[in-house]
């Protein structure tokens, strides 16, 4: 039998997929009811999922800080585990599905693929997907108490998908070439 925190990750990730579907019926049912005046849904849907991404990117970095100081095996450590695997699956991977799948669509749709800004903008979410991956790394090293990285690395990993970010948004607004 499993743990009650255990049963409450189950319950967690059952209430996403439910949302994830709803979301997923939601959306079809605004293209297939005007698929000509979908572009802008996209974009609303765009933007809300690289918010939940970049609020998730943030976030666990910052979660890194604190549980490195923790003791292994605490009850803080395993607090800080079960926050960190929770966002993680629950908003931040999710979230980054979402801003690949209508961002390349949007590309695709509204921009053909062109123009240079658009290039660069596409380079650096290949980036932060690669940010993704390495706090994702540190997410099972972490569940594994196995993480060797003090507490000012974190601090610097914090900074990078800011950076990011401010790159790419001022090549959506701007697009200066």
């Amino acid at each position: 039998m499993g743990t009650e925190q255990d049963m409450g990750g189950k319950k967690a990730a059952v209430r996403a997929m439910v949302a994830i579907i709803i979301f997923i019926a939601l959306t079809a049912l605004l293209f297939l009811a005007n698929p000509e005046g979908f572009y802008p849904w996209a974009k609303a849907i765009h933007v809300i999922a690289v918010i939940s991404w970049m609020a998730g990117m943030l976030y666990l970095p910052r979660l890194f800080v604190y549980h490195s100081q923790a003791k292994p095996g605490s009850a803080e450590s395993e607090t800080f585990k079960v926050m960190e695997q929770r966002l993680l699956r629950l908003i931040i991977n999710p979230a980054m599905i979402v801003t690949w799948v209508f961002g390349l669509w949007l590309a695709w749709d509204g921009f053909g693929f062109h123009g240079g800004w658009l290039h660069a903008k596409i380079a650096l979410v290949v980036l932060m997907s690669g940010a993704h991956g390495y706090l994702s790394a540190a997410v099972r090293r972490f569940a594994a108490d196995a993480n060797t990285k003090p507490a000012r690395h974190w601090r610097i990993m914090n900074e990078v998908p800011t950076l990011l970010m401010i790159a790419i948004v001022i090549l959506v607004i701007v697009k200066p070439f």
